[in-house]
C-alpha cells in the first residue's frame, strides 16, 4: 500500500492566462480612448493645442534678438618646420549677450591674445585628429569666457579653420 500512495502525486493545473491578456487589452484600449477624449476636447481642462500656443511668441515683430556677433581678427599660426603644413589660419566670431557686446568688444585684444597663445601651444597631432575642431572650439570658448567673465560670451563660432 505504501507504493500506491507514492505513485499518486497530485498534479496542479496551470492557471489560465486569459484574465491577464483580457486585462492588458482593456488597459491599452482604455488608454487610447482617454487620449482621444482628451485631444478632442471631450474632457474639460484638456484642450488640444495648449502646448503649441504656449511655445509660440505672441508678436514676432516686437521680439528683438538678444545676442550679438562680434567678429575676431584673423589669426595666422606658424606650425613646426617638420610638419607638412606651414600655417594654421583661424577666424571666428563671438556670440555674446547683447547687453555685454560693448564690454566684450573692449576686451577683444585680450581675447585674441589668449586664443593666439593657446593655438601656438597646440601640438600638430591634436590638429590632425578627426574631432580636433570640436575639442579646440570648446577649449577656446572656455578660455574666452574666463577672460571676459561669466555669462557674457555664449558661443564661439568658427568661421575659418584652414591648415596650409
Amino acid at each position: 500500500m505504501a507504493d500506491a500512495t507514492a505513485d499518486e502525486v497530485p498534479v496542479e493545473e496551470k492557471s489560465s492566462k486569459m484574465p491577464l491578456v483580457i486585462g492588458l487589452v482593456l488597459a491599452v484600449v482604455g488608454g487610447g480612448g482617454g487620449f482621444l477624449a482628451a485631444q478632442s476636447g471631450l474632457i474639460p481642462g484638456f484642450e488640444s493645442g495648449g502646448l503649441e500656443k504656449a511655445a509660440e511668441p505672441e508678436d514676432e515683430e516686437k521680439s528683438e534678438p538678444t545676442v550679438a556677433f562680434l567678429p575676431m581678427d584673423q589669426l595666422m599660426i606658424s606650425l613646426p618646420a617638420h610638419s607638412s603644413n606651414q600655417y594654421l589660419r583661424f577666424r571666428g566670431e563671438l556670440e555674446v549677450n547683447k547687453k555685454y557686446a560693448e564690454e566684450v568688444s573692449l576686451l577683444m585684444p585680450r581675447v585674441v591674445d589668449v586664443l593666439n597663445t593657446y593655438l601656438r601651444a597646440v601640438e600638430l597631432r591634436d590638429l590632425e585628429e578627426a574631432a580636433a575642431l570640436t575639442k579646440l572650439r570648446s577649449q577656446m570658448l572656455r578660455r574666452v569666457q574666463i577672460v571676459v567673465g561669466p555669462g557674457k560670451v555664449t558661443d564661439l563660432l568658427v568661421m575659418e579653420f584652414v591648415l596650409q
